[in-house]
């Protein structure tokens, strides 16, 4: 049985939340302020945390960046902060998801099971792909995927965060960090193509879509579990 841990100072909804997980099987436990919840995290290992972003005493992404130095324990930030700088600026600490209030319960346990299944994954993804950083090469099954530099770098960041969201902005910073010209339709034009080559090597057409793209956020590479 998986433990979730909920970090979160509104007592009714982390009750709530935490109901609707034990209806789905998960141990929970609730934690309302920060410090008590990086706390309890170092100590126990969870295989989940739902993180609020303010809290008492310390904050969300303090947690966050202070659980990152130590563990990739799936993290889904949740607040009633909506501007992009928050969510970026969660997501760039190594937040696995983003959830904004007000939110259903229902759609959150989702989230926690996508989530947890992205994790339990990842050992069988890189058996599935292979990367030479010295040739700049990825193959899928033995077989070469024929790309260009730019779309190499891309996907070896995508195959090494398998489940993080980046954002455009991120990417970009990632491709050209020193270019201010180049705009974000250049990265939908890449993650297009990577799209259709990798579907095109695996053999999977439309059955898959490799790369999903996160409404107002960025990108996100997932493994089929049927491959």
């Amino acid at each position: 049985m998986a433990k979730i841990f909920i970090i979160e100072d509104e007592k009714e909804l982390a009750e709530l939340v935490r109901d609707y997980l034990v209806q789905s099987n998960y141990e929970v436990e609730i934690f309302n302020d920060g410090q008590t919840g990086l706390q309890a995290a170092l100590q126990d290992n969870p295989d989940l945390i739902i993180l609020d972003l303010m809290l008492p005493r310390l904050d969300g992404l303090g947690v966050c960046r202070k659980v990152r130095e130590v563990s990739n324990v799936p993290i889904i930030m949740v607040t009633a902060l909506t501007e992009e700088i928050d969510r970026l600026l969660g997501l760039k600490l190594g937040a696995d998801d983003y959830v904004c209030k007000p939110f259903s319960p229902k759609e959150l346990v989702a989230r926690v099971q996508a989530v947890l299944r992205r994790a339990h994954s990842q050992p069988a993804q890189k058996a599935l792909f292979k990367i030479d950083e010295a040739q700049q090469r990825i193959w899928y099954k033995q077989k070469t995927l024929n790309l260009t530099p730019t779309e190499f770098r891309l996907l070896a960041l995508f195959l090494k965060h398998v489940g993080q969201i980046f954002s455009r902005g991120q990417l970009l910073d990632h491709l050209n960090p020193d270019s201010f010209e180049v705009t974000d339709r250049v990265i939908d034009s890449h993650i297009k193509n990577l799209r259709r080559k990798i579907s095109e090597t695996a053999d999977t057409g439309s059955k898959h879509e490799w790369i999903h793209s996160v409404y107002g956020v960025g990108y996100r590479f997932d493994y089929d579990e049927s491959q």
